[in-house]
């Protein structure tokens, strides 16, 4: 097995909080997680070049030969033609970006050390289509794309396991149940793309899917949902409700009725009962989404943009979520009215106003919400989640207001 190692870019900051908690490579968009794509294609072992502070969470490893990547990269088979064809020394460029490149172990060392690292051929790949996640929305922009792809590169040459009796299927050959998955009797349409229901994955009664769409390993389909395309359900997450080309990463519930469209949900939130998020301003224009990079509203380009949250995040029951918001990481939300449209990380409250959310207490939290999954907060995570409070203060606006002299 070849060794793989993705390297983060500066998108990293635009694609925050996603990447507060992981590398770019560690997205999800389709089935699979960037880095499991390539994993798959290169038949390879892969790690990162990320942000200092995630490095022991995700550590970079070393051979004597290495494959380098873009973090970003959605793969093709022509890029993973080309990679394979690699010489040792040489690297793809696109507009003078490094996309790929195959090192010794030597030079990869010099070049995380800044140093010299020798002679590189390299070959502009300017003709070839490429796909970047470099914004948040790209992963559901893409969504249904990567399910497709993913679901092909998954099911190759392998059989579903039966539809049961009772599930009522529209173009049945497009639809792939993994072992361990139970599937009552539900509605599925896979006409204008794949269902792929993952291994020990749950369709409950009177659900509604229609492709493309991917319910991960563990996934739960909640009685009378309705799953819409270009939707991801995470490893192990709950949905019930309505939901429309949305990704959510894993570990986490929407468990109950309201709408979620064109959305990123991070690991381990909760979008209590009721929690509706708005796709769509009323006055149809394009959505503007709050920048880490930039450190304003930008606008995105999209018709339609609902939600981007971070890990460890939570609505309270009947919670409004306007157009276009970004909630941070380890943010507790409720309360009547809309809150603002960007709630930093570590933030306590709703529309009537906001506190922060203390460390301890959220660690408390994170770790009652992982015991219920037989998981633990690691030391690496905590030193993480540290980080992005300290870093987070600053937009925690309140905090300095309390803190000025009377």
């Amino acid at each position: 097995m070849r060794n793989l190692i993705l390297f983060d870019t500066d998108d990293w900051r635009h694609l925050l909080p996603l990447t507060y908690t992981r590398p770019v490579a560690d997205l999800r968009c389709g089935i699979l997680r960037i880095r499991e794509k390539w994993a798959l294609l290169l038949n390879a072992q892969a790690s990162f070049i990320t942000q200092e502070y995630l490095t022991d969470r995700f550590p970079i490893r070393l051979e004597a030969d290495n494959w380098l990547i873009h973090g970003g990269l959605l793969p093709t088979e022509d890029l993973v033609r080309l990679i394979r064809k690699l010489d040792p020394g040489e690297a793809l460029l696109r507009h003078d970006e490094l996309i790929a490149a195959r090192l010794a172990r030597d030079q990869f060392e010099r070049l995380i050390g800044q140093d010299d690292i020798g002679s590189i051929r390299g070959f502009e790949i300017g003709s070839e289509p490429m796909v970047t996640i470099t914004r948040p929305w790209d992963l559901f922009v893409r969504n249904a794309e990567a399910i497709q792809s993913d679901f092909a590169l998954l099911t190759k040459g392998r059989t579903s396991i039966p539809i049961p009796p009772g599930v009522q299927v529209h173009t049945p050959e497009s639809v792939f149940i993994e072992e361990g998955a139970k599937v009552f009797p539900c509605f599925i349409n896979a006409s204008e793309g794949p269902v792929y229901i993952g291994k020990n994955a749950v369709v409950m009664e009177g659900a509604m899917i229609r492709g493309p769409v991917a319910l991960c390993t563990g996934a739960t389909v909640k009685m009378g949902a309705r799953i819409y395309p270009g939707t991801t359900i995470g490893p192990f997450s709950k949905v019930g409700g309505e939901v429309n080309r949305s990704v959510i990463t894993g570990y986490s519930n929407k468990g109950h009725e309201g709408f979620l469209g064109d959305s990123v949900i991070g690991e381990w939130c909760n979008l209590g009962a009721d929690t509706t998020v708005s796709n769509l301003k009323n006055t149809y224009a394009e959505v503007r989404l709050w920048s880490y990079a930039n450190r304003r509203f930008e606008p995105t380009g999209q018709q339609f943009c609902g939600l981007v949250m971070g890990d460890h995040s939570k609505t309270g029951i009947n919670t409004m979520i306007n157009t276009g918001t970004v909630v941070g990481v380890g943010v507790n939300l409720f309360g009547d009215g809309y809150p603002r449209n960007f709630v930093p990380s570590f933030s306590w409250g709703g529309a009537a106003g906001f506190r922060t959310h203390p460390f301890e207490k959220m660690l408390e939290t994170a770790e009652a919400v992982l015991s219920r999954r037989q998981r633990s907060l690691k030391p690496e995570d905590i030193v993480i989640l540290r980080r992005i409070y300290e870093d987070s203060a600053e937009y925690r606006t309140w905090e300095r207001q309390s803190a000025s002299p009377a």
